[in-house]
């Protein structure tokens, strides 16, 4: 296909997934429609029925992202490309820190586990040679050499891939100015167009990379081997949050017209109820408080009160709802129902988080390939020259997707340096420190060791001290954390 025939049908297959994307992304912002409600209720109420929302897809969502912390990048070996290995990750977390990536990664971390995939896009930063093209330079801009990375939302992003690699032979991102031009940049493997949108799709600038790969990467959820798309991490609550709202709203309407008592009266008139200025007042409106009347025999008259109806029934539904959408989604009980006053121990947290974790890992494990094929293209354009082989075995460091206390992750990271299972290095990354953390640390450690001679030695002969500029020890981590 030529250049123009690829964009549109790009856009024809972005504008078919966006409906999708926009009701999934309905239900994690609590605007979904009510559902299974009669629609004459609904004529009945008119305005005064307001839907009242138990957002589980949003606490499904924001409880798997909240567990996906990327905290560096381990290259292998003590060597990359002649360079140490302590310089290749700075260098590559820097890159990472460049780009604002701390902000940027969960907002696609969460897109992605929301909507099913997002995408991170890498390119050239534009005037950093001849100059900015504005007037008043970035600050952020000025003294970086590094690729520009951003993080774009499904529904202005797609793309077709090789069904042998599986990986992007194009690529588009469309969106509207602030003229109301829309206006298309289409990636392909060796060059950058962009297109804006008269009666059709017109080319108006183009970029000859040549990277040989598109430089925009998906970060998908749950792919599988013929929907690379992903799939929603709350797909299979949606009809359980619809049936909670319901539920919930139904409880909410009998609240107002049964769970208070309603009296009633017998032998009396329309004409016998007025309001306080003498303006009469109809006893058959359905509010809450007002009185229902009929007339009987004259001089015979008639009041009682109807008892109120217990909500419980409600009550018990949405918790089983609640039951239910914990167990598709694998949150741990103590997410998803009422707690009591003797909260569970932690041994009985842990236990419960089990399946919770292990999606995560798995997340983490997707999500790794991904940051690592975004890090590579994104030195590869900074470097302009081959691609650096021993990227492919780059590790992704995570943090712990478990809960452990911070004592017990202390504790352990000690036992296991105390018994030469690991290094200190290693430690401070179990611990969770950054690099930068790390790299900080052991040049106090230094600093330490070069104004007080007997503390080293002393520290020599117990075998507990740190070896200054030995091996990094932490090329074996697991990028599942």
């Amino acid at each position: 296909m030529t250049p123009e025939e690829t964009v549109s049908y790009l856009d024809a297959k972005l504008l078919k997934a966006q409906r999708r994307l926009r009701k999934l992304d309905a239900y994690y912002e609590g605007e979904q429609p009510l559902r299974f409600l009669a629609l004459e209720l609904k004529q009945e109420f008119g305005e005064r029925l307001a839907e009242l929302v138990i957002n589980w897809p949003e606490m499904v969502a924001d409880a798997y992202e909240a567990r996906l912390d990327l905290t560096g990048f381990r290259f292998p070996g003590s060597t990359s490309n002649g360079v140490d290995v302590d310089e290749a990750d700075a260098d590559v977390w820097g890159i990472w820190q460049d780009n604002d990536m701390d902000r940027q990664a969960p907002q696609a971390h969460l897109e992605s586990i929301a909507l099913g995939r997002s995408y991170a896009i890498v390119g050239a930063r534009r005037g950093l040679d001849e100059g900015p093209a504005v007037d008043v330079p970035d600050p952020f801009d000025e003294d970086t050499d590094s690729p520009l990375i951003t993080v774009e939302h499904p529904t202005q992003c797609i793309t077709e891939q090789d069904p042998r690699t599986r990986q992007p032979v194009s690529a588009l991102k469309r969106w509207k100015d602030a003229d109301n031009v829309q206006r298309a940049t289409l990636y392909l493997p060796d060059s950058t167009r962009h297109f804006y949108r008269a009666r059709r799709w017109v080319e108006a600038d183009r970029d000859k990379h040549r990277l040989g790969v598109v430089p925009v990467v998906p970060l998908v959820n749950r792919g599988r081997m013929l929907k690379h798309d992903g799939r929603s991490e709350f797909a299979s609550v949606i009809p359980i949050a619809d049936a909670a709202n319901k539920m919930a709203t139904d409880m909410m309407v009998s609240g107002e017209f049964h769970a208070m008592p309603r009296r009633w009266a017998l032998g009396m008139s329309r004409e016998d109820f007025e309001d306080e200025d003498g303006n009469p007042v109809s006893p058959f409106e359905q509010i809450a408080g007002r009185m229902w009347a009929h007339s009987k025999k004259p001089g015979e008259v008639a009041v009682g009160q109807f008892p109120e109806s217990d909500l419980a029934v409600f009550h018990n539904t949405i918790k089983l709802l609640g039951q239910l959408a914990g167990q598709l989604s694998g949150l741990p009980p103590h997410y998803t129902q009422f707690t009591g006053d003797n909260p569970a121990s932690a041994d009985a947290i842990r236990s419960s988080e089990a399946q919770m974790v292990k999606r995560v890992e798995r997340k983490q494990t997707g999500l790794g390939a991904d940051w690592r094929r975004v890090m590579a293209i994104a030195l590869r354009i900074r470097d302009g020259e081959a691609w650096d082989k021993r990227v492919r075995r780059m590790k992704v460091v995570w943090r712990d997707a478990s809960t452990p206390t911070e004592a017990q992750a202390a504790d352990a990271a000690v036992k296991k340096r105390q018994q030469g299972i690991t290094t200190l290095r290693q430690a401070r990354i179990d611990l969770g420190y950054s690099p930068e953390e790390i790299r900080r640390m052991e040049e106090e450690d230094a600093a330490e060791r070069a104004s007080d001679p007997v503390r080293e030695i002393a520290l020599g002969l117990a075998g507990g001290g740190p070896t200054v500029g030995g091996p990094a020890g932490g090329e074996d981590v697991d990028g599942a954390g």
